[in-house]
């Protein structure tokens, strides 16, 4: 009898209305999922409305590797001494202590935007990342060991645009290779801001020409991106990629400038120095990419610098070959041809270089061309040759010169199966800008 009044009793529950209780729960329930799917939706609108959108500010660019204390304090006194508009953007190389977890919670701030890579992309790859997700008119790289300054970056502002020449500007610090480290009287960190404040004064006088900035904290305009492109992720980890982005810029005419006005702290390399053994490794093979890349960049610069006139147009592009096929981020190839790209149509099995979106896009889209006359064109065009050790194409009435071997084979110049230019005919070529490597670019999210 128990036991069947126990299940008569289980039955009767089983059939009693919900209380009021569960159906407001239910309710609630309801409404905040319907609430979450319209703010979410709403804020894919609102994105896919403003993405490309630039605001007049500043975008900086901080890449992190483990190191999360240090991390929070770069953060915080950028948040402390920066009074011009701004917005920060974290992008952390898969860090083991923390620093992803950091950068999900609260405690980095509302105002930081962060990308937690799969894996480690080295400062390039993480660099990139951030320049395809900022959106100020000004870009700003800066090292997460980093503490900044009064008036910091309204000094390298004013000192940046002081002149549309100006491509790059970086300020000086305690702790760096080059003419941009000068010595300080603090000791500890208690002594940075009131040096700072001494120091940082805005000085036209003290901004000094250089062939060199590193890359610790480097400010340029937008511009200039859109011209120059992407830094180079051959350069593996870190090191060499700085003064890789300089000699793109001084090809193109512009001038650096060390703003000697203005003062922040470096603790110095933290994550390269946590590499330990492997720190020679990793600078011997980006010192041989850079070797291998540019030879004798500064003599390059002297005799090549691309004219102010040409600059806005073409940019890094004018130090591209035409009679070449390429394809940015997605699978459309194109023939470049007479300064237009033109989209190839079927299929072509001759050599695609792979170059970021930004590369592509500054060419002018032409007429689309079909894979036959595209490949006809390619295998006519007449093949590099020598002349006292140095290589070059012929191009338009102009002879251009390869820096190094791997720019042939960057751009499967090497292929070429036209008939060679007489002997006769080299003399009347006139001299045309070099040929440089494109940058090695991921170009994604």
């Amino acid at each position: 009898m128990k036991k069947q009044a126990q299940a008569r009793r289980r039955r009767d529950r089983k059939r009693r209305p919900r209380s009021r209780t569960g159906r407001r729960t239910a309710g609630f329930r309801s409404r905040f999922d319907a609430g979450a799917n319209a703010g979410y939706a709403e804020g894919v609108r609102a994105g896919t409305e403003s993405f490309g959108t630039v605001f007049d500010g500043t975008s900086i660019i901080i890449p992190s590797y483990n190191q999360l204390g240090y991390l929070k304090k770069c953060l915080a006194s950028i948040q402390m001494h920066t009074s011009v508009p701004y917005e920060i953007i974290v992008v952390d190389n898969a860090s083991s202590d923390g620093t992803g977890a950091y950068l999900q919670s609260a405690g980095a701030g509302g105002g930081v935007r962060f990308r937690v890579l799969e894996r480690n992309r080295g400062f390039a790859g993480a660099v990139n990342v951030g320049l395809m997700m900022a959106r100020g008119s000004n870009l700003l790289l800066l090292n997460n060991d980093t503490i900044v300054t009064d008036r910091w970056l309204d000094n390298l502002l004013a000192c940046l645009h002081s002149d549309p020449a100006v491509g790059m500007v970086g300020p000086v610090t305690n702790y760096i290779s080059g003419d941009q480290r000068i010595e300080v009287p603090y000791r500890d960190e208690r002594g940075i801001a009131p040096f700072a404040r001494r120091y940082n004064v805005s000085d036209p006088a003290k901004w000094q020409p250089t062939d060199r900035l590193t890359g610790f904290c480097l400010l340029f305009r937008r511009e200039l991106f859109e011209r120059t492109g992407y830094l180079d992720e051959g350069f593996e980890i870190g090191n060499f990629e700085d003064d890789d982005y300089n000699i793109r810029a001084r090809l193109q005419g512009y001038r650096l400038l060390t703003a000697r006005d203005t003062f922040i702290h470096h603790f110095g390399s933290v994550s390269m120095k946590a590499l330990g053994s492997k720190l020679q490794e990793v600078n011997d093979h980006n010192r041989d990419v850079y070797t291998a890349k540019w030879s004798n960049p500064h003599e390059l610069i002297q005799a090549s610098r691309l004219p102010e006139a040409d600059r806005p147009a073409r940019g890094e592009t004018a130090f591209y070959p035409q009679g070449i096929a390429v394809r940015g981020a997605t699978e459309t190839r194109y023939w470049i041809e007479a300064g237009l790209r033109r989209p190839i149509a079927g299929e072509t099995a001759m050599p695609v270089v792979r170059l970021s979106q930004i590369d592509v896009r500054r060419w002018p889209l032409g007429e689309p061309i079909a894979a036959e006359a595209a490949e006809a064109a390619w295998l006519a065009l007449p093949p590099i040759w020598e002349d006292g050790g140095a290589l070059y194409l012929a191009e338009n009435g102009l002879r251009r010169r390869l820096p190094t071997a791997q720019a042939a084979e960057a751009w499967g110049l090497r292929l070429r199966r036209g008939e060679p230019l007489a002997p006769e005919q080299l003399p009347a070529l006139g001299e045309g800008l070099p040929v440089i490597v494109p940058a090695r670019v991921s170009e994604r999210l």
